[in-house]
């Protein structure tokens, strides 16, 4: 029973992590109806910025989010409205294109200026353990981290529920014609949902970063996680992806090294199958 418990545990805290992975692309899915193939590659920026900036200034990474997080929303406010609304126009199979070659130009632009030397935000309690009963026990590392994920997901809902722009946004992802009608600048808000995107994408990269080794070319294994995240959970619903983070990662903690993404890869195929819309979809 002990063992059981403790799986679900770190199964939790895993989910955590790839529910924080998917929740960038998910904005987009929902909203812009992109698929943003560069997403790994912001999640990547994240987590170079947070670690360089921690040795650079000799603070804790996550001090470094009110840098990154800041910087990574212009710049995803920039990209959508310089490149991604250009193309728009013509259809979502150039705006695709366009995603490729962006993640394709940072994966070349990274390994360039960084190397291909592994990279990790050490931190000083990325050992300490907190001692449960019955023989738990649960990384403060990983309760850290999870700690961030649940704040992030619990500021973009009340954002998007509460605010005015948040509820621009839900309203252009229901119907972008009727919400044009009502006063409402379609591309602006696709500029600011890729913003708000770009901007989780480097609290993901923070938790990344921390959790676990990388390199420039990782960013192609956290999009297809970040993928089967948003299937699972359905496009657009952040609910969902918080759910279907938490199945994923229970499904690798119980297929441990060997067997944890396959089992997660047909779980995926398995709601492809039976309900692609997604577990939590309209």
């Amino acid at each position: 029973m002990t063992v059981v418990i403790q799986m679900l545990i770190n199964g939790i805290l895993l989910g955590s992590v790839y529910a924080l992975l998917g929740v960038g692309m998910s904005m987009i899915f929902g909203i812009v109806r992109l698929t943003n193939l560069a997403h790994g590659e912001f999640i990547i920026i994240g987590a170079y910025g947070s670690t360089l900036l921690s040795l650079a200034l000799g603070v804790d990474p996550i001090l470094t989010l009110v840098i990154t997080v800041p910087v990574m929303f212009i710049a995803g406010v920039l990209i959508q409205t310089v490149l991604i609304n250009r193309v728009m126009l013509q259809g979502s199979e150039p705006a695709l294109l366009v995603t490729f070659g962006l993640s394709i130009i940072l994966k070349d632009a990274l390994l360039l200026l960084f190397t291909a030397d592994a990279r990790h935000a050490n931190v000083p309690y990325s050992t300490a353990t907190i001692r449960l009963p019955a023989g738990l026990h649960i990384a403060v590392l990983d309760l850290v981290v999870f700690a961030i994920s649940l704040a992030t997901i619990l500021i973009l809902t009340l954002f998007l529920r509460y605010t005015y722009m948040g509820r621009a946004i839900r309203a252009t992802s229901d119907d972008t014609a009727a919400a044009s009608l009502m006063g409402v600048s379609v591309r602006r808000t696709y500029g600011i949902a890729m913003g708000i995107a770009m901007a989780t994408a480097a609290v993901a990269g923070l938790g990344v970063g921390m959790r676990w080794t990388f390199y420039p070319s990782s960013g192609g294994d956290y999009l297809l996680i970040a993928f089967g995240v948003v299937v699972i959970g359905g496009m657009g619903s952040i609910p969902g992806t918080l759910v279907a983070g938490l199945i994923f990662g229970l499904a690798q903690v119980i297929g441990g090294a060997n067997y944890g993404m396959l089992i997660s890869y047909l779980l995926l195929i398995l709601m492809l199958a039976v309900r692609p819309q997604g577990l939590f979809s309209k």
